[in-house]
């Protein structure tokens, strides 16, 4: 009977039913799991499922019998490729599921900053609308997204994703391309600087490598109009903290909205929690991707993955 270690359960949600690998032989879930306790979890392992724990030559060496790894992600940094390849461990990941999830959230941040709800919301629970003498609040305008320009940073699945929703809205798509190798025959590039300048709405959907490593700093965001509003779905990193949290003090963007920070979870001195005028930033704790259907799909890949690797099948091989 094939032994099966699930390492961080806790990531995928207790809502999520993981007794469907039972299927394949015996389970044992742990919720999370440390870096000391890794080799000791996996030495005696057929199959181990991962979503962000660290699987390295140093705690690979013990898991003799070893045959699969299933990330449970897209990205595959937290495993060592070389060490799995030259040991005959195959590696498989799930790509796409997550793409409805994210678009989706991403427009639900946006709402929350162009529509002022912050603001809105506590307009009415502190009592203000009670007094007010008219039938509506006008202080705090907002706009529409027809006929405004939406730059997207990363023009991938999700960001063509985002881009196709943004035109049902009416807004004009352009993009940046990260590579400098995408050219799409739909939507308009533009070099950063000029995305930057002419955009109401930025959108990162990118991938964090040496390209977009603080791909927005302080010099880049000043470029952008006051009333322009900033959103990462993508990578924390991409953006420098410390200069989105001086750009928002100065006033020189209309808000942003982070799904995902440097660090995670957020550090307590973080200068973005010490941001002045708080409705114009909106944090989430990287949960776009974790709607309880793209968590569905993502369990239905790691299955379909598994059984192909116990046919001899490719299917998702890292």
């Amino acid at each position: 009977m094939l032994k099966i270690s699930i390492l961080d359960a806790k990531t995928l949600g207790q809502d999520i039913d993981l007794a469907v690998f039972e299927r394949f032989g015996e389970v044992t879930i742990h919720q999370t799991t440390t870096a000391e306790q890794v080799a000791e979890r996996i030495k005696d392992q057929d199959i181990v499922i991962i979503n962000k724990v660290m699987l390295e030559e140093n705690n690979l060496k013990y898991a003799n019998r070893l045959k699969l790894i299933c990330i449970a992600a897209t990205g595959t940094n937290n495993v060592d490729l070389a060490y799995a390849e030259k040991n005959n461990i195959a590696v498989t990941n799930v790509a796409g599921y997550s793409t409805d999830s994210v678009a989706q959230h991403t427009f639900a941040m946006l709402f929350y900053l162009l529509h002022k709800l912050s603001y809105y919301d506590n307009y009415v629970r502190s009592g203000e609308y009670v007094k007010n003498d008219i039938f509506t609040e006008l202080t705090q305008p907002f706009g529409e997204l027809k006929g405004k320009r939406w730059g997207i940073i990363g023009l991938g699945t999700i960001g063509k994703s985002v881009a196709h929703i943004a035109q049902a809205f009416g807004s004009e798509i352009v993009y940046f391309s990260t590579s400098g190798r995408n050219n799409d025959q739909v939507y308009h590039r533009l070099e950063l600087e000029e995305l930057l300048k002419t955009s109401d709405i930025i959108s990162i959907h990118a991938p964090l490598n040496a390209k977009t490593k603080n791909l927005f700093t302080y010099e880049k965001m000043k470029l952008m109009s006051p009333d322009s509003i900033l959103l990462n779905v993508g990578r924390g990193g991409i953006i420098n903290e410390g200069d989105l949290a001086r750009i928002l003090n100065e006033g020189l963007i209309g808000g942003a909205a982070l799904d995902v920070l440097e660090m995670e979870p957020i550090e307590e001195d973080n200068p973005l929690l010490k941001v002045k005028n708080k409705e114009k930033l909106l944090i989430t704790p990287h949960i776009a991707w974790a709607s309880v259907e793209a968590r569905n799909r993502l369990i239905e890949e790691i299955i379909l993955n598994i059984e192909a690797f116990l046919a001899g099948k490719e299917r998702n091989r890292v």
